[in-house]
């Protein structure tokens, strides 16, 4: 009878949170509104309440649409004006052909081949130590490149050899460090580049959307690559010494288990050579701007004037075309099914809209929360102000979705930063695109560390006490080093 009545419980929740939230999108319109703001920007507002409501206790697909929906009944923008902003903007394509891109690497054997390369090196050779750490750094630079939930699925069997090669069974200490090592380097990698990784691209959305101007991803990963670096000495250190596993029953290594493995992973084929560099061209596209502008700004403004989105488009196309005994590069039917995070990319498209509708000059809501924050920001000063949004963006990503994070801390920091003497509003967006991918303590945080959490490799409270200390020194550290170098680099 308990057990019956556990199971029931959750659909009623569930019931009254969807109509609670479809009150609030439908009706909030209706209350009057302060002084200053329309009744499209209530309409505006009653719609991002509400479904922030659905996104954290419901989910990010369907809900997605419902934000769409109600913005379509906006007088003043329509649905072919959402669906333009949403579906139809350039950051959705972005994400939607970087998805397919980086998929088509996925299936060669390139990933599992650089992983093992680390784990056999002659530096993990020398001990658990010298391994778990050439194991976690494998994970840190092939997420740069890879969505950090295929990229945890991807790295879990090769962490599973590890736990042979050791002798590591379920309770171990050490084998709990590496679990959560997994967990949070496949979160920290997210957040040193925006290639195939949502969450950065969000919260840059939201500046772009305010501005209408462009960020370049050189400059991201200028000051984001050398804080993951950083962060990732960080982690090793709190579990060298404060976590600080016995290695003594394995110092002795017997490595043949990872020789046999890298064995049976067939040869780099033309098959494989031909994707990696397709794919490296399209991340010199993106980077290459912010690089040479300096010396061949108009090169630079060439490759910049078709955005971010045309490279892995170029990618995807060249990938369908290109055969290899007779087979594409890349199985675009298998690529748009297996290889892309639709609710993802469907949340991305309504943040896009929300992020559209929000700074529309006509709604007004944007002037309005300036006008509103500036006198409470006013006499604040611009380091407690980068702390504030700093610390919620970290506090918010390790309680529920990083998507929702990424947008509702971006939609209130880059107006403020506006209006704010002395406040890089490009530079905040980026540091809180790149602090909210960063969150992995609890289980809504992140599918994966539910999964961490439950495997007995390691368990949700080890999980806790650690993301936390992490995240307690992601806030010093992107608030002392990568806020300012940010805004050193996009001045």
């Amino acid at each position: 009878m308990g057990e019956t009545n556990k199971v029931n419980k959750t659909p009623i929740k569930k019931v009254i949170y969807i109509i609670t939230a479809l009150f609030i999108v439908l009706f909030f319109r209706f209350l009057p509104a302060p002084k200053g703001l329309s009744v499209s920007g209530m309409h505006v507002i009653g719609t991002f309440l509400g479904v922030l409501l659905l996104w954290i206790t419901i989910g990010i697909d369907w809900p997605s649409l419902i934000c769409i929906a109600s913005l379509s009944f906006i007088p003043s923008m329509g649905v072919d004006t959402v669906l333009k902003n949403s579906f139809g903007n350039a950051t959705f394509a972005f994400l939607l052909f970087t998805f397919m891109c980086t998929y088509g690497i996925s299936k060669t054997g390139f990933i599992r081949r650089t992983a093992l390369a680390f784990v056999t090196s002659k530096i993990a050779k020398k001990g658990p130590w010298q391994l778990a750490i050439s194991f976690l750094a494998s994970v840190i630079v092939i997420g740069c490149f890879i969505s950090p939930t295929v990229l945890y699925f991807m790295m879990l069997p090769i962490l599973e050899e590890i736990y042979n090669v050791l002798g590591l069974k379920k309770g171990d200490k050490f084998a709990s460090m590496l679990a959560m090592g997994l967990v949070f380097c496949s979160s920290l990698s997210a957040g040193m580049t925006p290639i195939a990784h949502v969450f950065p691209v969000i919260s840059i959305g939201v500046y772009q959307a305010a501005t209408k101007n462009t960020v370049s991803y050189a400059n991201y990963m200028a000051f984001a690559i050398p804080t993951g670096i950083l962060l990732f000495i960080a982690l090793m250190l709190v579990f060298r010494f404060i976590f600080n596993p016995s290695v003594k029953e394995f110092e002795s290594m017997d490595q043949s288990r990872f020789e046999v493995l890298k064995n049976e992973i067939p040869e780099s084929d033309i098959k494989e050579k031909l994707i990696l560099t397709i794919f490296a061209f399209v991340v010199v596209l993106w980077v290459a701007p912010g690089i040479i502008n300096p010396v061949l700004p108009q090169v630079a403004g060439f490759i910049n004037k078709y955005g971010t989105a045309m490279p892995p488009l170029l990618g995807v196309v060249l990938m369908s075309i290109l055969r290899v005994e007779g087979k594409p590069l890349l199985n675009f039917n298998e690529a748009m099914t297996k290889g892309v995070s639709w609710p993802s990319l469907i949340m991305a498209a309504s943040t896009l809209a929300i992020g559209a509708a929000i700074t529309d000059k006509t709604i007004g809501l944007t002037a309005f929360l300036t006008s509103t924050i500036k006198p409470i920001t006013h006499n604040m000063p611009v380091l407690l102000l980068i702390i504030l949004f700093v610390t919620w963006a970290a506090i918010e990503s390790n309680f529920s979705s990083h998507m929702v994070s990424a947008q509702l801390v971006a939609t209130v920091a880059v107006p403020v930063a506006l209006a704010t003497t002395g406040f890089n509003a490009q530079a905040i967006a980026c540091v809180i695109g790149m602090v909210v991918s960063f969150g992995s303590a609890t289980p809504p945080s992140i599918p994966y560390a539910a999964i961490a959490g439950a495997s007995g490799w390691t368990n949700a409270m080890e999980l806790i006490k650690y993301g936390f200390t992490m995240m307690f020194i992601v806030i010093i550290i992107a608030v002392v080093f990568s806020y300012p170098f940010a805004a050193y680099f996009m001045h």
